[in-house]
């Protein structure tokens, strides 16, 4: 990793992939990574650790499968939100987002259960395959 400033324009600027997320930084044992999203991503869960949001542009919305019952949560640019580990939830961008993650290094975008994957989406990283 650099040792000098990162621009996260020029990091987001360097990629057009939705949902695919590219690490920027390292802190510890965690990725800081940086994503371009709109439309859904998949119900999933991260059963071991929390996942931490940041929204850069644009507006977020979690929906969260939690005990008391369903919620979506509306995060817009500049807000922050922690999916609390092992709660099911499924980010969407109906306009389109730009996104700032905290996660430790190697967790799976699409989380250790999740719904059906796609035929277009890698099932092991959860980022889209080339076609």
């Amino acid at each position: 990793m650099s040792n000098e400033p990162i621009s996260l324009d020029k990091a987001l600027s360097s990629f057009d992939a939705l949902w695919s997320p590219r690490i920027v930084t390292r802190v510890n044992d965690y990725d800081v990574r940086v994503a371009k999203v709109e439309g859904e991503h998949l119900w999933h869960v991260h059963e071991d650790t929390d996942e931490f949001f940041l929204v850069l542009d644009g507006e977020l919305r979690i929906s969260l499968r939690e005990p008391a019952g369903e919620r979506t949560v509306l995060l817009p640019r500049g807000a922050v939100f922690t999916v609390p580990r092992g709660t099911e939830h499924r980010p969407y961008a109906p306009s389109g987002a730009a996104i700032l993650m905290f996660e430790p290094t190697g967790t799976p975008t699409v989380g250790d259960r999740h719904d059906e994957i796609p035929d277009h989406v890698d099932a092991t990283t959860g980022h889209p395959l080339d076609i």
